[in-house]
């Protein structure tokens, strides 16, 4: 047998995929409203990158009381990164919206696209993998950190004692996960 061959098609994933196949106990209901909820994560996706090529080229927009321009006007107004990775180790990483880090003030900004309730905590493990990262201490740093999300800014700033924690956490299970990927050659 000579199989079809679908070039266009690797990597991707179909939404009625085999390897997603909880979409075969689905109502209509169901499908619907995942199938909604994968285009709004994918329109998210491409909110970010929009988002972050204006930072990156310091492209200001209107000033007007949406969760977008606020969130893209700010960055540029705190001269901040977009997008950028932190990174401990391949078990402990992750990619913050928006950073900076200016005489002891870490900035840590979140673009939430999405009408679900988030959590600062998000925010606070990127200052924990910044700290880890780049050997700060939280205490002698302040971090200042918001959410953007349905035409509102949410700031905190964030307690040394929650940061200094949270990085004890990922020291702890990163040593974990490794020891447990070790077991698993044995």
């Amino acid at each position: 047998m000579i199989f079809n061959t679908h070039s266009a098609l690797a990597g991707r994933h179909a939404f009625l995929s085999a390897s997603k196949y909880h979409w075969t106990n689905y109502d209509d209901d169901k499908l619907e409203q995942t199938f909604r909820n994968a285009v709004l994560a994918q329109k998210g996706s491409e909110l970010h990158d929009i988002a972050a090529s204006l930072i990156r080229n310091g492209i200001k927009l209107p000033d007007v009381p949406k969760t977008f321009n606020q969130y893209v006007n700010d960055a540029i107004g705190f001269r901040m990164e977009p997008e950028q990775v932190l990174h401990y180790s391949d078990n402990a990483f992750g990619t913050a919206d928006a950073i900076s880090f200016r005489q002891d003030v870490l900035r840590i900004h979140d673009l939430k696209t999405g009408t679900s309730p988030t959590s600062i905590r998000q925010l606070e493990i990127y200052a924990a993998f910044f700290c880890l990262e780049y050997g700060f201490k939280p205490a002698n740093l302040q971090i200042e950190m918001a959410i953007y999300q349905n035409d509102e800014v949410v700031p905190k700033t964030a307690d040394p004692t929650d940061i200094t924690t949270i990085m004890s956490r990922i020291i702890t299970f990163d040593k974990r996960i490794d020891d447990l990927r070790m077991e698993a050659l044995l």
